[in-house]
């Protein structure tokens, strides 16, 4: 018989009744029934139920035995008594009789508990990751990841896509994210960067000629912690292709991710739709106009419209002003919220405000009838046409977003989750895919008082040179997409610009030199210059899908070992102090030693 397992604890059934067998597992919980000891044994697998009965060897031992000790057990396998079957569990009509029990790790007490739902302090939980990862919820979403990542693997390489592997040392670039640097020890005073993400490389690849590239590619970014987005690091399905057009790139990807997520649909039983093929294509102003932001969730069925005209020289003088002024009125439609009272529309105003915004104006409707300060002051016959013009029910209510066009969208796209979340609008059971298209290639920065690009520098203008040489550049628009799923954005892509004229041009425009962009871009300019399909792809976030596949609402929930939202890691103790020996290694000095030395050598005031 092995030394440690003939079974994991998973594995038994009534067909096994009658064998002796071996289990090696963690004493998930314990239940004394009068001189009979109940244990349920934890493997990866699953559970078995161990009896320990009155008068055996074993009991005395496994009594003493804290939740989470690692044993082995020796026993028969039988049925269980009458009443007894557990039909929840793999292994709920057998229990094994323990015959022999085997120590091999006891546990100390348990700062928190593995099994149950109990929530604990995130603090906790990152300092004893390796306790909270043995939860059922947290080890169901890690073997789902990995599950994952095998089916995108597979279906990329179904798709004719190429796995490579890039640097992960390499140079800082001065475009994006802050650089993780890494201090090089044979070469005093310069560093590598950690990659942001595989862009140029994937791009040289592409000018090396092998057409379809794509990796499960580790990325690194030294910005803040969100919900969806981890600090420090995480991972992507990188992608690129060559002589493709956008429409290309999206018939490529779309059939991984539709089918990705169409075969974890129904991952522990909850049966979930996902939006048909081809996904939508929304341009970026409508995106923003309808939506309020370019990463809109169409399961909420709520539109936003524009109705700064219907205002302009109304009887309500506060949005009559702001249009005349050359701003904006959005109206954002509460559905059949006739029956809601006063507090409703009042809490949404005070909810408003708590966001940093000065207000949410509304008007309420019930069986065609208005209430409200702006539909008194307006008029009912403005308000009915209002109403005609973007389609409001009788018992539809209104919230009003007003004042600068840029303020007014995200305070009207953030008014039409929270609305479509208190009206219980979303649908949770289903995955809305969408594409956002046409982003503007430049943008206006009222603070440096120039153009800039506004998403992505390397990506390729619609029209090309001709647009960058005759048109406002910011009337121009890129082949720049993002990929959205449930109002979270999987990832940005584009086609790339791969020549040299159009990007020396483009970078002009947004106050570069050619000197500038030789000396930042070399690697990929210079390679440009040597023959360069046209390419582009894309990168959706990994830990994002399985964040949505697995229905959880924060990232540190699929990630093995997350950092807390400080960028430390709890467990291991980084970022930690290092020796003055690797310092010196390394050509550097501490802050707190140059000002001790600074101090020392100072001058003394005369």
């Amino acid at each position: 018989m092995h030394a440690y397992r003939t079974h994991t604890c998973a594995a038994l059934d009534a067909a096994t009744v009658g064998q002796t067998v071996r289990l090696s597992g963690w004493v998930h919980r314990k239940r004394d029934h009068g001189g009979v000891l109940f244990i349920d044994l934890r493997d990866h697998y699953g559970i078995t139920q161990v009896v320990a009965k009155s008068g055996s060897a074993v009991l005395e031992l496994l009594e003493g035995l804290r939740i989470e000790s690692v044993i082995t057990v020796t026993g028969e396998v039988v049925v269980r008594e009458a009443g007894q079957a557990n039909p929840n569990l793999a292994t709920g009509e057998i229990e094994v009789v323990a015959d022999a029990v085997l120590v091999q790790s006891p546990a100390h007490e348990l700062p928190l508990p593995v099994f149950g739902d109990a929530e604990y302090p995130e603090d906790i939980r990152l300092r004893y990751r390796f306790l909270d990862l043995r939860r059922e919820r947290l080890h169901a979403n890690i073997m789902l990841r990995s599950q994952v990542i095998a089916a995108i693997r597979q279906r990329m390489i179904d798709q004719g896509f190429f796995e490579f592997q890039t640097p992960i040392l390499t140079a800082s670039s001065p475009e994006g994210a802050r650089d993780y640097l890494v201090p090089s020890r044979v070469h005093p005073g310069k560093f590598y960067a950690l990659p942001q993400a595989p862009q140029m490389f994937k791009q040289l690849l592409m000018v090396a000629g092998f057409d379809r590239y794509f990796q499960i590619a580790p990325c690194f970014r030294d910005e803040d912690a969100r919900a969806d987005r981890s600090p420090g690091e995480f991972y992507q399905l990188d992608f690129e292709m060559s002589f493709v057009t956008q429409e290309d790139v999206f018939a490529a990807i779309e059939p991984v991710l539709h089918g990705l997520f169409e075969q974890f649909a129904d991952w522990q039983g909850r049966g979930r739709q996902v939006s048909a093929l081809p996904f939508r294509r929304i341009p970026f102003r409508e995106a923003m106009l309808k939506y309020g932001n370019d990463k809109p969730d169409l399961r909420n069925p709520i539109l936003i419209s524009d109705v700064s005209e219907q205002f302009r020289a109304s009887g309500f003088g506060r949005f009559a002003s702001i249009v005349e002024a050359g701003d904006v009125v959005r109206a954002i439609p509460a559905p059949n919220t006739a029956g809601k009272s006063r507090k409703f529309f009042d809490d949404m105003n005070a909810w408003a405000q708590s966001e940093g915004f000065a207000g949410l104006g509304y008007a309420t409707r019930k069986g065609g009838t208005w209430g409200g300060p702006i539909a008194n002051n307006h008029g009912a016959d403005k308000m009915d046409a209002l109403a005609d013009a973007i389609g409001l029910g009788l018992d539809d209510g209104l919230f009003f977003a007003a004042g600068k066009e840029g303020q007014a969208a995200k305070l009207a796209g953030l008014a039409r989750t929270r609305v479509g979340e208190q009206l219980g609008l979303i649908d949770a059971n289903c995955f809305e895919f969408c594409w956002i298209v046409d982003f503007p290639m430049f943008e206006y920065d009222d603070d440096a008082k120039k153009v800039d690009f506004s998403h992505n520098p390397f990506s390729m203008p619609q029209g090309e040179l001709e647009a960058l040489e005759t048109k406002d550049p910011l009337d121009i628009l890129a082949y720049q997409y993002d990929i959205v799923c449930n109002g979270i954005e999987l990832s940005s892509g584009a086609i790339r610009n791969h020549r040299p004229e159009i990007m020396y041009k483009a970078f002009e425009i947004a106050g570069y030199t050619r000197d500038d962009v030789d000396k930042n871009f070399a690697g990929m300019i210079n390679a440009f210059k040597y023959g360069a399909p046209p390419h582009g792809g894309s990168a959706p976030g990994i830990d994002r899908m399985v964040m949505l596949l697995a229905g959880e609402p924060n990232i540190r929930e699929v990630v093995l070992f997350p950092m807390n939202q400080r960028a430390e890691d709890l467990m291991m103790g980084a970022p930690s102090f290092v020796s003055a020996k690797q310092l010196k290694e390394l050509n550097l000095r501490s802050t707190a030693e140059v000002k001790a030395t600074t101090a020392t050598v100072a001058p003394s005031a005369s």
